[in-house]
């Protein structure tokens, strides 16, 4: 019997305003559930649930969410957007106003790592960079 996985977020009290923003971001994405202690939200076909926990967690960069973006365009939405009362950080990582980690990431980074000779010049180019230049990343 299979079941489903799925990510629960420790807020303190802002699970709803948390959810209504991801959903407010991500075109595919729902409210399912909502209840004074866990709101059940999908984005993009991945469900979450986000819970009411209280002050006693936190959000670390241990685990982030990594956005994969087909042009400069949605890179540059992606970040703006969760980066609207977060804060930025270095080769393309970021902290929404929650204290959710991203990583926001074209989705040609992947294929320009897998060159070795490529990736070494691909990632000192990213290592100076906040949010990520594609057409910086392919000149290379």
């Amino acid at each position: 019997m299979t079941k489903q996985i799925y990510t629960c977020l420790w807020f303190d009290g802002q699970a709803k305003a948390a959810a209504d923003f991801y959903c407010s971001i991500f075109k595919n994405s729902a409210l399912l559930s909502v209840s004074p202690m866990v709101v059940n939200f999908e984005i993009n076909g991945t469900r979450f649930m986000a819970l009411n926990g209280g002050p006693s967690q936190s959000f670390n960069e241990s685990v982030s969410f990594v956005v994969e973006c087909k042009s400069q365009k949605e890179i540059d939405y992606y970040w703006e957007q969760l980066t609207e009362g977060g804060e930025e950080s270095m080769c393309g990582w970021l902290k929404d106003k929650f204290g959710v980690s991203w990583q926001i990431v074209p989705e040609v980074l992947f294929e320009l790592m897998a060159d070795p000779e490529k990736a070494v010049r691909v990632v000192e180019a990213f290592m100076k960079m906040r949010k990520f230049d594609i057409e910086k990343l392919l000149q290379a």
